[in-house]
C-alpha cells in the first residue's frame, strides 16, 4: 500500500488520475478493497505540493527537516536569542537546498514567483509544523506556517535592541514604516491565500474533468460493443431465419415424399393381391 501511494505522489499531477484509477484497480483485482478504496480516495496534489513531494522522497530530507524544526522549537521555549539566529541560518539553507532539490527533481528549471514562492512556503511550514512534516511525500496542497511569531519564517531573527543613549537619534517616522510593512505583509498573505484557492479550484477542476473524460471514454467503448453485439446478434438472427427457412422447405419436400412413397406403396399391394388372387 505504501509503495503504491509513493508511486502516485511522484508522477506528474496530470498523470495522477490514470495512475490512481490502474493501482486501485489492481489492488480491488488481488482482493484489497481496503487499499482500493485508500487509493480511489487519494487527492490529487498541485504543483506546489507535487514539487515538495519530490524532494521529500529522500528520508535524509524528512528526517533534517524534522530535527530542525525540534531544535527551533526548543531554541524559542528557551527564548535563546544567539541560538534561534544560528538556527534560522540554517534554516534558510536547508530551505533552498530543498526547494532546489524539488525542483530539479521535477525537472522544473524556470519557476514562476508564485510557484516558487508556494514551495519555499510548503517546506517552512514543514520545519514548523510536525503534521505538515509527516505529511511530506503526499502533500497535496502548498502549505503556510500560520502559527504565532516568526518561526516559520526565514527573515533574520532580530538581535536584542542596544541600550539608547542620549546621543543615539530616534529612528524618523518609524511607526508609520511599520504600519507599511504589516500592510504589505497583510497583502501578501491575502494573496497567497487566494492563489493557494484558485489553485486547489483549478486542481480540483482538473481531477474532475480528467475523471469524467475517462468515464465519457469508458462509455463510448460500452457503446461500441454494444452496437458491435446488436451487429452480430443481428447477423445472427438473419442466419437463424435463412436456416428456419431453408429446413422448413427441406420439411415440406420430405413430407411430400413422404406422402408420394406411402401412395406407391399402398399401389403395390393392391397390385399383389390381385396377383394372388
Amino acid at each position: 500500500m505504501a509503495d503504491n501511494l509513493n508511486e502516485l505522489y511522484s508522477v506528474k499531477p496530470d498523470e495522477f488520475t490514470a495512475l490512481r484509477t490502474k493501482l486501485a484497480a489492481a489492488a480491488k483485482k488481488r482482493g484489497d478493497a481496503a487499499a482500493a478504496k485508500q487509493i480511489s480516495a487519494a487527492r490529487k496534489p498541485t504543483t506546489a505540493a507535487w514539487v515538495v513531494n519530490l524532494a521529500a522522497r529522500n528520508e535524509q530530507t524528512r528526517r533534517r527537516l524534522t530535527d530542525l524544526g525540534d531544535r527551533l522549537r526548543a531554541a524559542h521555549a528557551a527564548m535563546d536569542g544567539e541560538r534561534i539566529r544560528e538556527l534560522s541560518s540554517e534554516q534558510r539553507r536547508l530551505i533552498d537546498e530543498v526547494v532546489r532539490s524539488g525542483f530539479a527533481a521535477a525537472g522544473v528549471n524556470d519557476p514562476s514567483a508564485a510557484l516558487r514562492d508556494d514551495v519555499v512556503g510548503t517546506v517552512q511550514a514543514a520545519i514548523a509544523d510536525p503534521e505538515v512534516a509527516a505529511r511530506l511525500g503526499r502533500l497535496t496542497k502548498a502549505e503556510q506556517w500560520t502559527g504565532f511569531g516568526e518561526f516559520g519564517d526565514t527573515a533574520t531573527v532580530s538581535t536584542p535592541s542596544r541600550p539608547k543613549t542620549q546621543r543615539e537619534p530616534k529612528p524618523a517616522r518609524a511607526e508609520p514604516a511599520d504600519d507599511t510593512l504589516d500592510e504589505a505583509r497583510r497583502e501578501r498573505e491575502a494573496l497567497r491565500a487566494t492563489l493557494d484557492a484558485a489553485e486547489r479550484a483549478k486542481a480540483e477542476a482538473d481531477d474532475a474533468l480528467t475523471e469524467r473524460q475517462a468515464d465519457l471514454a469508458a462509455a463510448r467503448l460500452r457503446r461500441d460493443d454494444a452496437r458491435r453485439r446488436l451487429t452480430e446478434a443481428e447477423e445472427a438472427l438473419y442466419a437463424a431465419e435463412d436456416a428456419y427457412d431453408k429446413a422448413k422447405q427441406a420439411s415440406r419436400e420430405a413430407t411430400e415424399a413422404v406422402k408420394d412413397a406411402k401412395g406407391r406403396l399402398k399401389e403395390a399391394e393392391r397390385a399383389t393381391r390381385r396377383r394372388s388372387s
